[in-house]
């Protein structure tokens, strides 16, 4: 399956909280789709700050503490009681599935909570154990508002608050091992590939001068040669593809063996 699939899954009619369009009371700003979906893609390719949070276990936990491999991260806040449940249970199915391809500690995974006033650590740690996350090596973290504004400047997480709690773009945001933004993935549901395949092109695809060279063919190896089925919605090795390699290699070794034997002869 190609890299970088299905761009048109940047059409967000499903990736919006629902209710959008209703009418805004006194104090509220309308969401616009277009300014959102705009503002999030702007921010691919930008640095992430050190920004400082709490854990659920109070403590402090730094954005720099993630550096050195991917970091996958979602904004929630935990008062919402359908969508950022919703977002969380698909986002850890396919975490799952990530790790599946490539190993449970070559990324990591922070949820935040956006509403200062409510998304504490024991609140985060409770929104968490609802959703089935807080033991699967994500990061549930607090912070204050002065961080989350600047925060969300960074991610390109336009949100309001409305009658719904807030308004806001779903989005998942993939982070590269330096902290630089890398890709936006949309929506409640989304395809596997979205979120997988970027991981995997960040694993696999990223030459390290610390690795011995031979790593970091394997690394390469393993990139070509992961491929999706999408029959299970799943990740696995293509030794087919691999086998081919080496039968090609071979038969270029054996002609160029028989080429240069021949012409010795003459």
């Amino acid at each position: 399956m190609p890299r970088f699939p299905i761009v048109c899954s940047l059409i967000l009619l499903l990736a919006l909280v629902p209710g959008l369009q209703a009418s805004t009371s006194a104090g509220e700003q309308a969401f616009d789709y277009d300014e959102a979906l705009a503002i999030s893609q702007g921010a691919v390719g930008r640095q992430l700050g050190a920004y400082r949070f709490v854990d659920t276990g109070g403590n402090a936990v730094t954005l720099e503490q993630f550096r050195g491999k991917p970091l996958v991260i979602s904004m929630i806040f935990t008062s919402c009681y359908q969508i950022c449940p919703m977002t969380t249970r698909h986002l850890s199915t396919v975490v799952d599935k990530a790790r599946d391809a490539l190993g449970n500690d070559k990324f990591s995974v922070a949820l935040i909570g956006f509403d200062t006033r409510v998304d504490t650590p024991d609140a985060m740690r409770h929104f968490g154990n609802k959703q089935g996350v807080d033991e699967r090596g994500w990061s549930l973290l607090s912070t204050d508002q002065n961080t989350v504004d600047e925060l969300s400047r960074d991610l390109g997480f336009l949100y309001y608050r409305s009658s719904n709690g807030f308004d806001h773009l779903i989005q998942a945001t993939i982070v590269d091992a330096d902290g630089k933004i890398f890709r936006q993935v949309y929506g409640q549901v989304f395809d596997t590939p979205l979120l997988v395949d970027p991981l995997i092109d960040l694993v696999y695809g990223r030459a390290t001068p610390e690795q011995p060279l031979l790593q970091n063919l394997i690394n390469r190896v393993k990139l070509f040669c992961t491929t999706y089925d999408p029959a299970r919605d799943g990740y696995y090795f293509d030794y087919s593809l691999f086998v081919g390699m080496l039968i090609g290699a071979s038969i270029i070794g054996i002609t160029g063996t028989v080429v240069v034997r021949g012409l010795r002869k003459n």
